[in-house]
């Protein structure tokens, strides 16, 4: 266990945040709040993570700070034709995303036509060049088992993604330690690196802590950086900056994905 400071986990944590705004009905304005949080006074995240129609406003908001532009294909469902996610995707990065968060074709891997869902993985990540980033969503809540969990990871993996994400917020069953275990020790054999996306429901500062901590358990004290760790979150960052400013009062009721 870390023998940080809460402060310090806190202020690490910021920097490892993709902070984000995936609401259904997500507005312009929604996207110009967001923004205007991602550099803050407590620290600069990561990335934020918008719907794809967002994003050339999201670079423009951020210009010059540092911040990447993530977006989603695929999302939530899993279920789209792959041309319509590669020109999604392919769009996206015109208009200046630095990240795609691809969700699996999760329900086609646990029937199992395997050859669908790697089909989808290959063909966004030849539409992603570095050194834009590809994280796949893997939707561990709904593959459930530790085995097929692995498989699929190992199957990202091998298939080029940069990352590998737990979720999208969108089902019952969000991110869980007990998953990323399972994730962080596919990554750990890998032979290049490659990432870990804990997102859904971590909403607190002990969330975070015990992530952080799993991963410098498995994968060594400051492998987590913003280059192999992110946290996908939109609530968090609340929590974590009233953890700053000695604040105790409750976490923001903004929907976390």
């Amino acid at each position: 266990m870390s023998t940080a400071s809460p402060i310090d986990v806190a202020r690490r944590a910021i920097t490892l945040l993709d902070l984000t705004e995936l609401g259904d009905e997500a507005t312009p304005d929604d996207v110009t709040a967001l923004c205007a949080r991602a550099v803050g006074r407590h620290g600069t995240v990561a990335a934020v993570c918008v719907w794809p129609r967002h994003v050339s406003m999201a670079v423009h908001l951020l210009i010059g700070t540092g911040v990447r532009i993530a977006t989603v294909v695929n999302f939530p469902s899993g279920n789209d034709a792959i041309d319509d996610v590669v020109a999604l995707t392919t769009e996206a990065l015109a208009e200046g995303a630095d990240e795609i968060d691809l969700v699996l074709p999760y329900r086609a891997f646990l029937s199992g036509d395997r050859a669908a869902a790697e089909a989808m993985i290959q063909a966004v990540r030849d539409s992603v060049p570095t050194p834009q980033r590809l994280k796949v969503i893997l939707e561990t809540g709904e593959l459930v088992s530790p085995d097929t969990i692995r498989a699929a990871s190992q199957t990202a993996v091998r298939l080029g993604a940069d990352f590998i994400k737990t979720s999208t917020g969108k089902t019952p069953r969000s991110a869980s330690l007990e998953a990323t275990e399972v994730m962080l020790e596919v990554i750990r054999t890998a032979n290049r690196p490659v990432g870990l996306k804990p997102s859904g429901g971590i909403r607190t500062l002990d969330d975070a802590t015990a992530y952080l901590d799993q991963a410098d358990r498995i994968m060594g004290a400051g492998w987590a950086t913003p280059t192999t760790f992110r946290f996908g979150a939109s609530g968090l960052l609340t929590a974590l900056e009233a953890v700053i400013d000695g604040a105790s009062g409750p976490t923001s009721k903004t929907e976390t994905y």
